[in-house]
C-alpha cells in the first residue's frame, strides 16, 4: 500500500512538472518498461483532464445561467412580431446569452465526439503482447527510492545478441515444428525466435498470417531443433458451452505460467462469434497461448483482455486454427495434430496435464 502511495505520489508529480529532469528521465523508462506503471500515468492524465473540462463546463453553464437572467423573456413575447427585424433585436439585445449557449453546446458536442473517437479506436480491448525491453542496473533509480523489479529477463542461450522487443506465447501444432499464435504478436518482425521450456531458443518463420482471425503459423528453421514426440491434445472443432473449466499457459514472464477459469460467454468481445470469453486471469505476454479444456482438448487461442472488467479475456476459438492448418499444403505439414480417440490428458490431475505439455508450448520472442 505504501509503495503504491509513493507511486500515485510521483505520477502527479511527473504529470506537474515538479520531477527534476533526472528524476524524470528515469521515471520515463520506468514507464515505457512497465506497463501497469504507463496504464497508472495515463488513467491519472485522463482524470485531471476530465476534472478540468468539467470545470470549463461548469463555468460555462454559470454564465450560460447569468445571461438567462438577464433576459427579459416576457417582454420578449409581447414584442413578438413576425418580422426579420425581430431576429436583429432579439440578437442585439441577448446575443451574449447566445454566445454563451453556443459555445456551450459546441462544447458538449466535442466532449461527447471525442469521447465516442477514443472509444472507438482504444475501445477496451488489449491485446496481450508483451513488451521485452531490459532495463540496466544501475540505472532508472528514482531519488524517492523508488526501486525497480523489471531486470529478470534472462537472455537466450542461443539466438540475436539483442534483446527482444516483444513477446508472447505459442504451441505446437506438429511434431516437426509448425507452431501456432497470434499475428499481433509477430507482426511488423525483423526476425523471430522461439524459446521452449529447456531455454533452448530456435529460429522461425511466419509462413502463414490471418489478419481477420488474428491467427499466424512459425515454422522452425533451425538445424539445432529435434521434432517433437507426439502431441498429448488435438484441437476441437465443436463449440463449447458456456461454464465449462478451461486453463492456459503462457509467458508472462520468463517462467511459464499457469491461468485457470472458465468459459463465461460463447462469443468474444462485441457479441464477436469467432471467439470466446473466458473468466480467466492474464496478462501481456499470454497472446498466443492455447486455451484448454479438462480432457485434453485446445479449444481457443488467448489473444487479448477487457481492460475495464477484470478477469475477462478472449480467445479465438481452435476451428480458425484448423482452418489454417488447411491452408499449408500437406507436403509441407507433415504429421498434423493426431486425431487420437482419447487424448492423453483425460482423466489426469491438472499437474500431471500440465507436465504432458508445457514442453510443446514456447515463449516466442521478436526482434526489430
Amino acid at each position: 500500500m505504501r509503495k503504491d502511495l509513493e507511486i500515485e505520489a510521483i505520477i502527479e508529480d511527473y504529470l506537474g512538472g515538479k520531477l527534476t529532469a533526472e528524476e524524470k528521465t528515469a521515471f520515463e523508462e520506468l514507464r515505457k518498461n512497465d506497463p501497469v506503471i504507463d496504464h497508472k500515468v495515463v488513467a491519472h492524465q485522463l482524470f485531471l483532464d476530465a476534472a478540468k473540462q468539467y470545470g470549463v463546463v461548469m463555468s460555462l453553464k454559470q454564465q450560460m445561467d447569468q445571461a438567462h437572467v438577464q433576459m427579459d423573456v416576457e417582454a420578449m413575447v409581447d414584442q413578438y412580431k413576425p418580422h426579420p427585424s425581430i431576429l436583429v433585436n432579439f440578437w442585439r439585445n441577448n446575443r451574449s446569452g447566445v454566445a454563451v449557449a453556443a459555445s456551450f453546446l459546441l462544447l458538449m458536442l466535442f466532449t461527447v465526439y471525442s469521447y465516442l473517437h477514443n472509444t472507438k479506436q482504444n475501445g477496451s480491448y488489449d491485446l496481450m503482447r508483451r513488451e521485452l525491453a531490459n532495463i540496466k542496473s544501475n540505472q532508472n533509480k528514482l531519488v524517492r527510492s523508488l526501486i525497480t523489479s523489471n531486470n529478470n529477463t534472462t537472455p537466450a542461450p542461443r539466438g540475436p545478441l539483442s534483446p527482444a522487443k516483444f513477446g508472447g506465447t505459442g504451441f505446437a501444432l506438429t511434431t516437426n515444428g509448425y507452431i501456432c499464435t497470434n499475428l499481433h504478436v509477430v507482426k511488423d518482425a525483423d526476425s523471430v525466435y522461439v524459446q521452449n521450456g529447456k531455454g533452448e531458443s530456435f529460429k522461425v518463420k511466419v509462413v502463414y498470417r490471418d489478419s481477420q482471425y488474428d491467427i499466424a503459423i512459425l515454422k522452425i528453421i533451425d538445424n539445432a531443433f529435434t521434432p517433437l514426440a507426439n502431441l498429448p491434445y488435438k484441437l476441437k472443432r465443436n463449440n463449447v458451452e458456456m461454464g465449462e473449466n478451461v486453463f492456459t499457459l503462457g509467458f508472462p514472464k520468463d517462467d511459464a505460467v499457469l491461468g485457470d477459469g472458465y468459459v463465461s460467454s460463447r462469443t468474444g468481445h462485441s457479441g464477436d462469434t469467432t471467439q470466446y470469453q473466458v473468466s480467466i486471469p492474464i496478462n501481456p505476454g499470454n497472446s498466443g497461448g492455447p486455451l484448454l479444456d479438462n480432457y485434453g482438448n485446445i479449444i481457443g487461442v488467448i489473444t487479448a483482455k477487457e481492460n475495464q472488467v477484470d478477469g475477462a479475456a478472449f480467445a479465438i476459438k481452435s476451428k480458425y486454427v484448423l482452418e489454417a492448418l488447411d491452408a499449408i499444403p500437406q507436403d509441407s505439414l507433415g504429421k498434423k495434430v493426431a486425431p487420437v480417440k482419447k487424448n492423453p490428458l483425460v482423466g489426469l490431475k491438472r499437474t500431471k496435464q500440465i507436465n504432458k505439455i508445457q514442453d510443446f508450448v514456447y515463449m516466442i520472442k521478436v526482434y526489430n
